[in-house]
């Protein structure tokens, strides 16, 4: 995020950022740094979910997520061991499975 600074003789102040500025400034930091784990998981997972064994090409690599395996997103070892190369429906599911498992331990909303 840029920095300002005064200006020396009495300039005018440059503006303060917008939320808006501020927000897609945070989430391109965000996209650069899962883009980074997520090319170094499809490089050396492959290009097929891990669950469902569907293949995948450039047309549709982007329904192609990375799934951490320990429920940790910043966990991003370099070998990938804490990563799966999930379908956008498998992680789905592999995410909705625990909320059901919390439901049915009567642990819903904690």
């Amino acid at each position: 995020m840029p920095r300002y600074f005064g200006m020396k003789g009495g300039g005018r102040k440059p503006s303060k950022p917008s939320r808006t500025d501020v927000l897609q400034e945070m989430v391109r930091n965000q996209r650069k740094k899962e883009g980074d784990y997520r090319t170094r998981s499809l490089a050396i997972h492959g290009w097929i979910c891990a669950k469902c064994g569907r293949e995948f090409d450039r047309s549709n690599l982007h329904l192609l997520t990375v799934h951490h395996k320990d429920g940790n997103p910043h966990n991003n070892p370099p070998d990938g061991s804490n990563w799966e190369n999930l379908c956008a429906y498998c992680h789905e599911d592999e995410h909705s499975r625990g909320v059901l498992a919390d439901y049915l331990r009567g642990e819903e909303g904690s």
